[in-house]
């Protein structure tokens, strides 16, 4: 079944810009969203960081190139990574995502972010951060909004995590999320959550060396 979010004639997502050369199509991607990116560090968006703020974010971050922006996804996704081989994280089915988004977030609101050290901080934040990830909520954009939107809550609760180092090291934190989210029902867990936690632990250490809060 072709997927709705392409374009008829050739396999590059539906824009509001009219392209239909994917390098072309990244490219205006890249700037659009490295400006809206920019503008929400300095000006957060506000909200409850309950599911609605997610999709809020999703839309203030892609609002210039999809019209599907803060939408949650309406299919199912599996994506081949290298690094498994060939396998897929097993995301969330597309009826299930509000639940188990918001089930991530009500959890991740909860936990005593002031009675934690660094490294405790650090293994919390990137279970939270890997797990809204797992969700996959949207059709496109989805480690850039749960990396932005995760590092903008952290800050409400003092860890200020060095957003320049996710921005920087973009490819590596997606394949570590990806090896964080390594479980399977059939191979079982093959799961190395080290290497997302060792980052975010830099990061955390990192921005409050920068904010002066270390």
């Amino acid at each position: 079944m072709r997927d709705a979010y392409l374009y008829e004639d050739c396999d590059v997502l539906k824009n509001l810009l009219g392209i239909k050369d994917k390098k072309l199509l990244d490219e205006a991607e890249a700037e659009y969203v490295v400006m809206r990116l920019k503008e929400v560090a300095l000006t957060p968006l506000p909200g409850d960081y309950g599911y609605n703020h997610l999709m809020q974010m999703h839309h203030y971050i892609f609002q210039d190139l999809f019209e599907w922006a803060g939408q949650q996804r309406k299919l199912n996704i599996y994506k081949e990574e290298p690094v498994l081989g060939g396998l897929s994280i097993d995301y969330s089915d597309v009826f299930d995502i509000p639940a188990d988004a918001s089930h991530v977030l009500t959890q991740m609101v909860k936990k005593p972010w002031q009675d934690m050290d660094l490294r405790e901080s650090a293994v919390e934040f990137s279970e939270s951060l890997a797990k809204l990830w797992r969700v996959h909520p949207f059709r496109e954009g989805n480690t850039r909004t749960t990396v932005t939107f995760c590092c903008q809550y952290a800050d409400t609760v003092g860890l200020w995590p060095d957003r320049e180092l996710f921005e920087n090291n973009a490819q590596y934190v997606r394949t570590a999320m990806v090896a964080y989210n390594a479980i399977f029902d059939d191979i079982g867990d093959k799961s190395k959550p080290e290497y997302l936690i060792k980052f975010v632990e830099d990061a955390i250490r990192r921005g409050r060396e920068k904010s002066g809060s270390a």
